[in-house]
């Protein structure tokens, strides 16, 4: 017997409009740190008097005005190496390893740097505001950590929320806001978390490039903890990741738009084999599909041969082109391992609906074969 799914709550969608005052933020707060030409050039190496290179400090502070915060600092590990500076330059620079946390499974290496962090998570249900409150009120912990988007299929609070209230009870709070850049109208920190930290990788940005932003005082210490020249994001890498990035907002709110008709086509019946829909933003928003038989571990590579990409590198990086088809995330089905053999991804990437349909009701007809 198949199971089923479980009712969704995504989170918000920058509209259009949303993502062109993304852009236009973002390109005025570029013109005010690149001038001379300077968005023409690139340097590398610990520059004197700055401690990286003078691209990567402008870079920097074009970010840290884009996203209404006091500072901004580039990352080399994308967005896991940023949570793990933000998390070492915040917390535990402080001593403080005891955090409230969502009481669900967490993101894989995020989980990794919990444990090296000898993290002491206070777990608390942030579907529950009663429960959260009443942690916030009764436990010593400082600091709140909200991953953006979902942990669980079911999660339907919203994370603004939680910040607000986490803030109002005097906490410091640090947001990994992976899959939430340009996606959601606002990102932790301009919901008045103390810092986000984030992939630009995943923002079509060059591979293994992250950022931390926000707190002056904490993102300055995780960047005096990069000292070292090998350790910088080098001036090349940070103008790419600059210039990718302004590139990113249209084209997130055109994959949002892709991804609800595709939503819609599937469960008006388009795709045989396909039985039930729903809108998740696990990890990306992207369609889960409930299928009528356990094949969900073959249907990437059957999906592949008709012009799939086989497998993410990065979800959502500039490698992604064609639709994704693919299994569910470890921590959803860590939440859900039922759905497992029966459920799937599916995430235009830069195609529209039809191109996916398509690809998908050819990948399960063969299936039948």
């Amino acid at each position: 017997m198949s199971p089923s799914l479980p009712e969704t709550t995504p989170l918000p969608v920058a509209t259009a409009d949303d993502a062109l005052a993304a852009q236009q933020r973002l390109v005025a707060a570029v013109a005010t740190h690149f001038t001379d030409g300077a968005l023409f050039r690139a340097d590398v190496g610990v520059v004197p008097g700055l401690g990286r290179p003078d691209t990567t400090a402008r870079a920097e502070a074009a970010l840290a005005e884009a996203f209404g915060a006091e500072d901004a600092c580039l990352i080399q590990g994308a967005g896991t190496g940023a949570i793990r500076a933000a998390l070492s330059a915040g917390p535990w620079a402080r001593g403080e390893r005891r955090m409230i946390a969502h009481d669900a499974p967490d993101y894989s290496t995020t989980a990794t740097t919990f444990r090296d962090g000898a993290a002491e998570l206070v777990r608390v249900d942030f579907d529950d505001d009663a429960a959260l409150d009443a942690v916030l009120a009764g436990d010593p912990a400082r600091w709140v950590y909200v991953q953006h988007s979902r942990q669980r299929l079911a999660d339907r609070h919203q994370p603004a929320d939680v910040i607000a209230r986490a803030v109002a009870a005097g906490r410091g709070v640090v947001v990994d806001d992976n899959y939430a850049v340009f996606r959601t109208p606002r990102i932790g920190v301009e919901h008045g978390a103390t810092v986000s930290a984030f992939s630009l990788f995943k923002l079509h940005g060059p591979e293994g490039v992250g950022v931390v932003v926000g707190d002056g005082e904490l993102v300055g210490r995780a960047r005096a903890a990069n000292y070292s020249g090998g350790g910088q994001v080098q001036g090349t890498q940070a103008l790419a990741a600059l210039q990718a990035l302004v590139m990113v907002p249209l084209n997130w709110a055109a994959q949002a738009r892709a991804v609800t008709e595709l939503a819609g086509r599937l469960a008006a019946g388009e795709v045989s084999g396909v039985v039930d829909v729903r809108l998740a933003n696990a990890q990306d928003l992207c369609v889960i599909a409930l299928l009528d038989r356990p094949v969900a571990a073959q249907l990437p590579a059957w999906a592949a041969r008709h012009g799939a990409a086989p497998f993410p590198v990065g979800s959502n990086s500039r490698h992604e082109i064609t639709p994704l088809v693919y299994r569910l995330s470890s921590s959803t089905l860590a939440a859900q391992p039922e759905l497992a053999d029966w459920a799937i991804r599916v995430n235009p990437m830069r195609a529209g609906a039809e191109l996916t349909v398509r690809i998908l009701r050819s990948a399960l007809a063969e299936g039948e074969r």
